[in-house]
Order: structure tokens, then C-alpha cells, then sequence
């Protein structure tokens, strides 16, 4: 439910019983990253479970379920035939949906109804200004394109000892690539078509550096963009923590965590990329490589929190080619990259103006930001979501 990636979804549990384990704190661990959570807020548009528990019972549990919905804005409903939702959803695909009340249907308010996927829902989510997050562990510097950055993308690269500095999804990071080791493309929620100022910067840095780059899912989908294939959006989407993706390179099969509504046409692919992984449930992309440069991205999230692990040793895969590109350039310049403790005082240690309601921060990027849907008690009233 903080994952950014659902930014614009209601999200329709098929568990019967949600509740029962309360909301965890907003502790933070070694790192300064959110022990529980994947972003600070609750990103989702609007919850529909089956039966609600009205007591919750758990040790790290500081609240319920719903006094945080209420606290974060964001509209609850309970008592509801979730099965026949799934069953719908399972016919149709991801449909328009909205949170409403009264007993009457009235159709003149389907033209009211507000699709996010026409909505840049990246500007949304992505950070208005850089922040650093430092690693003790290791000297390397990466930068990160925020499209909407889960927590444990962050920790399972400073954990390998790599410190983050965050930029907004639309900077011109091949300005400023060579202060850096490695760059990250993010995930993100929605289509990876309305960021094209990214794609223009990620085919810019391709074109002028060597650096290694790694993407997941919306990254991944960016960087098939930027290298001149195309995306599709997929009637279902993959949702779900049990999906088997076949590693193309070594013929492993991995159960892997997917969260997207968009895929790679492997078939645009260039003639320098191949396909890395494919889905073997829908045979749709699920990862690209480039043939001679250390550059690759996965649809799937292998920073997983909760699991699965199968496919986490691509974070490993990508820290050691930022190690071998770390080396290589110390071999021809005395420059470290490694973070200034002026960087590291004067930069955020986290995210810059994200809060779902802050709807008139423009950011970084330039030009107007798409009005917000309203959310809290007169929300119900809104068009609001697709529902995944």
C-alpha cells in the first residue's frame, strides 16, 4: 500500500480478513530507511476489503488499519463480495473504478470518471529535489532516477555498500554521470510513455558514457524506450509475489514479485539488447541486456520485501560491474566519486515534496502539474482510480 508504484490504483484485497495485523511505525533502521514501510505514505487511492478485523493484534503494531487510511486521506470500504470484483477484474482486465455512496447507480457520472493512466503519475510520485542516502559499508556513489523509489531498492543498494543521491525523475543525469559510479532507473507507477524528458536523458547517457546502468520495472521499461523499443499495456497486469520468470541467459527459472501494467515488446528490442527474462505465465518481457556493455534491467522487483529472494543477486550482478567501472576509471584519473561530506550535509536524507496532497509543488520539472483527484471524506463523491 506505500509502494508508489500503486499511486492512482484502489486496490481490491482477495485475503477475506485484512486488519488483523494493525499498521507498524515509521521506525527507521541503520540506513535512515523506513524499517516497515516503502515510501512515507499511503499511495494507493482507495482500499476495498471483504471483512475488515476490528481489533488488531501485533508487536510492531502502533495503529489500525483504519486510523491510518483516515490519517493519510485515503478512502476504506469494507462488507464488500471482493471474489466477485476478482472475477470481474479476472473477464476485463484493469477497469476504471471508483469509492461512492448511495444505493442508486447513475450512469451520467461514467463521464466523470478520471483514467490515471492519461495522468504523468511519475511527477507525482518522484522526489522534487535530490536527497542522499549514505552507505558506511563501501566507498561506491550511484545515482538514482526517483520514479518512484521503494525503500528497499534504496537499502538493498546501500547494504552492498553504495551511497544513493536521488535525483527527480526528468534531471539530465548525463550532466552530471561522470561524478558518479553507477546509475539506477527506478520503478514507478503508470505509463512509462508520458516521461519522455527521462527517455530523453537516458538515450543522451547511453549515447556519451560508459557507466553501468541498471533498471526495474518502470527503470526497466525507460530503458527500452531510451534504447528505441516500445512498451504495451497489458489487459491483466502482473500483480502477485509467486511469478515464475525464466532467466533466458542461464535457463534458471525464478518466483519473482511483479507490480506493473505495462510491458517491453521484446520484438523492438535493437539488435545491441536481447531478451534478459520472460514470463512464463503470459510469456510477456520480463528483463533486458545489452550485448556488449554492462547495462540490463528486470520488469520484476528483486528487492522484493517479504520475498521472493530468488532473483536478488542481480543487485550483486549490478554492484560489481559499478565496482569494475570504479576501478577502470582510477586507473586513469586520481578523481573519487566517492560522496563529499558538503554533498552529504547539505543534501535531504529523504524525499522532497511527495505527499499525496502537496498538489501544487511544481518541482523540477517545468510546466504545470495535472490537477489531483480530491481524497479524504469528499472523496467518495471523486472518479478516483483503476483498480487493480
Amino acid at each position: 500500500m506505500t509502494d508508489p508504484s500503486y499511486r492512482g490504483q484502489i486496490l481490491v484485497f482477495t485475503q477475506p480478513l485484512i486488519g488483523n495485523y494493525g499498521v507498524p511505525s515509521s521506525a527507521r533502521d541503520e540506513h535512515g530507511l523506513l524499517r516497515y514501510f516503502e515510501s512515507p505514505h499511503l499511495q494507493a487511492a482507495g482500499i476495498v476489503v471483504q471483512d475488515y478485523a476490528m481489533q488488531h493484534s501485533h508487536w510492531t503494531a502502533v495503529e489500525s488499519l483504519s486510523e491510518w487510511c483516515a490519517r493519510e486521506g485515503v478512502p476504506a470500504i469494507s462488507g464488500v463480495d471482493t471474489r466477485e470484483i476478482v472475477t470481474y477484474l479476472r473477464e476485463q482486465g484493469s477497469s476504471l473504478a471508483r469509492i461512492t455512496i448511495g444505493e442508486e447507480y447513475d450512469a451520467d457520472e461514467d463521464e466523470a470518471f478520471v483514467d490515471p493512466e492519461t495522468i504523468n503519475l511519475v511527477r507525482r510520485v518522484s522526489t522534487k529535489a535530490p536527497f542522499h542516502v549514505s552507505s558506511s559499508l563501501g566507498d561506491m556513489h550511484i545515482a538514482l532516477i526517483d520514479c518512484g523509489v521503494k525503500e528497499n531498492i534504496l537499502r538493498s543498494l546501500v547494504s552492498r555498500g553504495a551511497s544513493v543521491t536521488a535525483f527527480p525523475y526528468d534531471y539530465p543525469i548525463h550532466k552530471v554521470a561522470h561524478h558518479f559510479d553507477g546509475v539506477f532507473i527506478s520503478n514507478g507507477p503508470g505509463d512509462p510513455t508520458h516521461c519522455q524528458a527521462t527517455v530523453y536523458n537516458l538515450r543522451k547517457l547511453m549515447e556519451s558514457s560508459q557507466i553501468p546502468i541498471m533498471g526495474i520495472c518502470m527503470g526497466h521499461q525507460l530503458i527500452a524506450l531510451a534504447s528505441g523499443a516500445r512498451t504495451i499495456k497489458l489487459k491483466y497486469g502482473n500483480r502477485a509475489h509467486n511469478i515464475p520468470a525464466l532467466d533466458l541467459t542461464s535457463g534458471k527459472c525464478h518466483i519473482t514479485s511483479q507490480n506493473h501494467g505495462y510491458a517491453v515488446d521484446p520484438t523492438t528490442l535493437p539488435e545491441d539488447w536481447r531478451e534478459y527474462f520472460t514470463n512464463l505465465n503470459d510469456q510477456s518481457n520480463e528483463g533486458m541486456i545489452h550485448n556488449s556493455r554492462p547495462i540490463f534491467s528486470a520488469q520484476f522487483h528483486p528487492e522484493a520485501k517479504g520475498g521472493p529472494l530468488d532473483s536478488a543477486y542481480l543487485f550483486d550482478k549490478y554492484i560489481e560491474s559499478v565496482q569494475k567501472y570504479k576501478h577502470h576509471q582510477a586507473m586513469f584519473s586520481e578523481r573519487d566519486n566517492k560522496p563529499s561530506p558538503l554533498l552529504v550535509d547539505l543534501l535531504s536524507k529523504e524525499r522532497v515534496g511527495v505527499h499525496p496532497s502537496m498538489v501544487e509543488f511544481e518541482g523540477h520539472a517545468v510546466g504545470k502539474i495535472d490537477p489531483e483527484p480530491v481524497v479524504g471524506p469528499q472523496a467518495v463523491q471523486q472518479p478516483i482510480a483503476a483498480v487493480a
